[in-house]
């Protein structure tokens, strides 16, 4: 599992097993609209102003090192709640958290805000 960078499926950032029990990616970005806007721009940063998200991708990586996503979780930045961004563009910092596996256990997937999703700055 990677964050899949806007350059197309084969840009991953921070690619790893998807056995792991916890991950931590640090995605850089920058403001390119301040609150109330709150529009982030960045690699991993996909979509147009107000509708922005971070992909998640699952897949399996072949001998020639391609990876084939078999799964995407879209992690949407405009469901982040307007306190938790000011105070996330005021202090650099914003962090989502959230459990990578659904109620079955496969890959969570699909669109993913609040309550799945855990927004702090």
């Amino acid at each position: 599992m990677a964050v899949q960078g806007r350059r197309g499926r084969q840009d991953l950032h921070g690619l790893v097993p998807a056995d792991q029990r916890s991950v931590v990616w640090e995605l850089e970005c920058a403001l390119a609209l301040p609150p109330p806007d709150n529009d982030l721009r960045g690699l991993q940063i996909h979509g147009s102003p107000g509708k922005r998200f971070v992909y998640i991708s699952w897949g399996v990586v072949d001998r020639s090192d391609v990876f084939t996503t078999s799964r995407r979780a879209k992690l949407w930045l405009d469901a982040v709640p307007a306190d938790v961004m000011a105070k996330a563009c005021a202090s650099g910092l914003l962090v989502g958290r959230l459990g990578l596996k659904d109620e079955k256990g496969w890959p969570v997937c699909a669109a993913v805000r609040p309550p799945r999703i855990q927004w702090s700055a």
